[in-house]
């Protein structure tokens, strides 16, 4: 299953935290009904290319509920052809290689 990380940052705020804006994202992504991990800088969301598109505007255009006037809105899709990809298993490989 395809893998899209996305990264959400208000800009010209007068605070530098934009927790709420993240809180808003989330549940964006629970109304969509989609798996997902929240990560310091991003949160990655499991899906099919074509929700996770639709997502992805859905949360750039309800960051801006927040009184902000520009939002900048980066997106990575990690998508294989050659086998199935979730998250959970992306992790389990990456701590078993370490020895964790």
């Amino acid at each position: 299953m395809p893998l899209m990380e996305i990264s959400v940052v208000p800009v010209g705020r007068e605070s530098g935290s934009f927790s709420d804006v993240i809180r808003e994202i989330c549940m964006t992504v629970e109304e969509h009904g989609m798996k997902y991990q929240l990560t310091p800088t991003a949160t990655v969301i499991e899906g099919d290319v074509e929700p996770l598109l639709r997502l992805a505007g859905d949360i750039h255009r309800r960051s801006f509920r927040k009184g902000v006037d520009r939002v900048v809105t980066a997106l990575t899709i990690d998508d294989r052809n050659d086998e199935p990809m979730e998250m959970d298993t992306q992790v389990s490989k990456v701590r078993g290689d370490a020895g964790r």
